[in-house]
Order: structure tokens, then sequence, then C-alpha cells
């Protein structure tokens, strides 16, 4: 009976080339990236240096919302600096394991958003639904368990990719068309059957999505109802402003992130320089712009920045 040996090559490097038809723009491209990224470091970081240090803000939407805002920081420096990168210098070689380590933070950001969205919109529907209740429901304790929840769900769904693509062999090229690594990009290089690669990377971070979409749907709709139910108009107006900001990160964020997977696995007539820079503007838009949403429809939050402002400004 003869025995066959199965050899697992990993290649020493990847190189990643940025956005592919695009490399003479690299440099005019790399001008709005790095303002676009500067702008969401500072600013999400400047939303949780004032929750943190705002005692007036120590509530759950808050808590939640610093989350978020270390998520999208999480996200858009994991990605971006290697693109300036890439964009400067043609630095374009990333080890093997620093692949997988950015495709695993970036894909573990995207399913930890959307559960903190999710906490997100509960918080909102304990505040408008069950007022009375709300202190007793949000407990500390029960924030913690569900920031848990949120990263415990997000890390153990995204870490067996890590062995999914570590199991394949690369023996074909080790160049990725992108300015970053993910899942489907670097398993395409193998040179063995990731029928399991796509099965899992399409169904369980999608199928975790999606029941998150449909979560946040339903507490929305019983907002709505309890809110159109209240007596008077000051009132409904006063519910529906808390939600607002919300409800446009929300939009901000699945919106694009849906359009961009769909148009990625469905849409074979797009260029594909348009599929890669729709990738980096969707790891970079929504962070920019969620700090600047919340600063300007909450008002508590635009407060504590004005003073913090001020102090800084006098001293």
């Amino acid at each position: 009976m003869l025995g066959t040996n199965f050899t697992i090559i990993h290649p020493t490097v990847f190189i990643l080339l940025g956005i592919p038809g695009l490399e003479q723009y690299h440099t005019w491209l790399s001008i709005p990236f790095c303002l676009m990224y500067i702008a969401a470091v500072l600013g999400n970081g400047a939303l949780i240096l004032v929750v943190v240090s705002e005692r007036t803000l120590h509530e759950p939407m808050y808590v939640f919302l610093s989350m978020l805002a270390g998520t999208d920081i999480l996200l858009s420096t994991t990605t971006v600096p290697k693109a300036l990168a890439i964009f400067w210098f043609h630095a374009g070689e990333i080890p093997f394991d620093a692949c997988i380590a950015q495709m695993f933070f970036i894909h573990v950001a995207f399913v930890a958003e959307s559960g903190i969205l999710l906490a997100m919109a509960f918080d909102r529907y304990v505040a408008i639904c069950t007022p009375l209740r709300y202190s007793a429901v949000l407990t500390p304790m029960a924030i913690g368990k569900m920031t848990l929840a949120i990263w415990a769900r997000s890390i153990g769904t995204i870490f067996p990719i890590i062995f999914l693509l570590k199991r394949l062999s690369y023996c074909r090229t080790n160049v990725i068309p992108h300015s970053y690594c993910e899942h489907i990009g670097v398993a395409r290089l193998a040179c063995a059957d990731i029928t399991v690669n796509i099965w899992y990377g399409f169904s369980v971070p999608m199928a975790s999505v999606l029941v998150d979409v449909a979560l946040i749907g339903i507490s929305y709709t019983l907002i709505l109802q309890a809110v159109f139910r209240l007596p008077s108009q000051d009132a409904r107006h006063k519910a529906l402003n808390t939600c607002g900001s919300h409800i446009g990160v929300i939009l901000l964020f699945f919106i694009p992130s849906f359009f961009t997977f769909l148009t990625h696995r469905f849409g074979k007539n797009i260029p594909h320089h348009v599929h890669i820079l729709l990738a980096n503007l969707y790891v970079l838009v929504p962070p920019m712009l969620n700090p600047i949403i919340y600063g300007a429809k909450t008002k508590q939050i635009r407060d504590s920045m004005t003073r913090m402002l001020s102090v800084v400004w006098t001293s």
C-alpha cells in the first residue's frame, strides 16, 4: 500500500499591488486616503477621550459608542497605513503571517462593529420602550457581558479562517491584486480546493451580520411604534432625535458593506480596480464620518467636546 505525503507550502511573503489599474494615480489617491485616515483616528480618538473623561457620559449608550469608535480605529489602522506604504514607497511586501493577521483583524472588526450596532439598537429600544426599567436592565454587569459576547462571537467566527488558510498550499503566484489581505483573495492563490473557504467565508460571517440586521430592524420597528404612541409632538421629536444619529451610523455601515460584498461576489462586469477602490473606501469613510454624525446629532457629546477644546485652548 502506497502512502502519499502532502507538504503544505507557504510563501515567505505576499506582494500587495495596491489598486491594480490605477497605479499611475496611487500618489494622488494617497492624499485623500491619508487625510481621511487622520480624520478617522483623530475623530474617534477624541470621541473615546470625551466619553472616558466626562462623568456625565458614563452611560450605556456612550460606552457602546466608544466601543464603536475603538473598532473603527482598529479597522482603518489595520488597512490604511499599509495601503499608504504601497502608494508612497511601493512597499507591497507583507510576510505570510502578517497577511493572515491583517485579514483576521479586518474581519473581526467588521463582525464586532455589527454586534456593537445591535447593542446600541437594544439600548435605544430599552430607553424608549421601557424607560422605567432602563437602569435595571442595562447594568454595568449586563454591559460587560454584552461586550464579552460581541468580541467572543467576532473572534470565534473569524478564528477558524486562520486554519482554513494555513491548511492550503500556495504554489501559484504570491501577488495579491489588492491593497490589503482578505480571506478569499488570499485563498484564491492556493493550488488546492478552496470550496470550504468559500462557503465558510460567505455563510458564517454573513449569517452573523444578517441576524444583527434583522434584530436591529425589529428593534427599530418596536421603537417607532412606541414613539408614535407618545402623547406630545415634543416627546416624539426628542425620541426620534436620539435615534437619528444611530440610524445614520447603521446605514453608513451596512449599505456600503453589503454593496461592496455584493459587487465583489456578483458584479462580474465591474472593473477590478472599482472593487478594490470600494473596499478601501469602506474601511475609510464610515470610520471618518461616524464621529462627525454623533458629534453633530448628540448634544451631550457636542457640549463635552466644546468644554474640552476650551480647556485645551485656555491652557
